[in-house]
């Protein structure tokens, strides 16, 4: 197992949804009021960067028009800018995402590992925006509940990238601006083991690509299968000190404070060994 370097600029995004239906906290910050002071918590209890999402992405969700995502991005983000903030924008949709670049921000997140050809421009003009290219077993739309299997996911995941990178190195994407998320939770499969068998691989992940790795397991579906269907805080941690070991760059998560405590306590344990 990769051991932990805390030397290497590992990040921390916090999760701030803007949302009606979001799985874990749909509702509890629609107003901007309340999602500053829960940004302003996130960044307090240790998060490098807001992850804002408008529009969930969940198997239940409803769809979101892209004037009604806008609508709420743009209630906090001058805000945010503003407390010094990095802010990462969590869209699939092609008129948001051109609407977050036009914002400057730091990262742009898409669960679709951005399959619409006709952003590839902009995308490679803006120079300034760091990608998340999230690989999903569906081409489109909302998360939908596939059974795929836990000794073929891993390929699917190389394949994608393989075809995804290429297309977006070829459209003048700097390799450097892009980071790989391999998906977890429904976005891969109902099968729990098919997220784990990735958690174990996430070595010759990094090691296909030579890219940057983001894991987001907090509060997931698989999680809640194998912990039961209470508190899943504990499960989420240990899923995401466990992908830190296994060499993620960037951790995204409900919960900075309780993760960046353990990272505090790994890197003198580390050193003990």
């Amino acid at each position: 197992m990769p051991t932990l370097s805390l030397g290497n600029p590992m990040k921390i995004l916090g999760i701030l949804n803007l949302t009606t239906d979001s799985f874990s906290d749909g509702g509890k910050y629609l107003e901007p009021i309340e999602a500053l002071a829960h940004a302003d918590s996130l960044l307090a209890d240790g998060a490098d960067i807001i992850d804002i999402g408008a529009a969930a992405s969940n198997v239940d969700a409803a769809p979101v028009p892209p004037q009604t995502e806008i609508a709420r991005l743009d209630s906090v983000v001058a805000a945010l800018h503003d407390m010094g903030a990095s802010l990462s924008i969590d869209s699939f949709s092609t008129p948001v995402q051109r609407w977050a670049l036009a914002q400057g921000v730091d990262y742009l997140n898409d669960i679709h590992g951005f399959a619409d050809e006709a952003l590839y421009p902009d995308l490679a003009a803006s120079t300034a925006t760091r990608l998340i290219v999230m690989h999903m077993v569906q081409r489109e739309g909302l998360a939908t509940r596939a059974d795929v299997s836990p000794d073929e996911i891993f390929e699917r995941i190389l394949t994608f990238f393989e075809k995804r990178l290429t297309a977006l190195t070829q459209a003048g994407v700097a390799p450097e601006r892009l980071i790989l998320d391999p998906g977890m939770g429904f976005f891969l499969s109902t099968n729990p083991q098919a997220s784990l068998t990735v958690l174990g691989r996430l070595p010759e992940l990094a090691d296909a690509f030579g890219l940057p790795l983001l894991v987001s397991v907090s509060r997931k579906s698989f999680l809640k299968a194998l912990a039961g269907q209470g508190e899943v805080g504990e499960a989420s941690l240990a899923a995401e000190l466990f992908a830190v070991t296994q060499g993620a760059d960037y951790i995204r998560t409900h919960a900075p404070g309780p993760l960046r405590d353990a990272l505090k306590m790994l890197k003198p344990m580390e050193d003990g060994c």
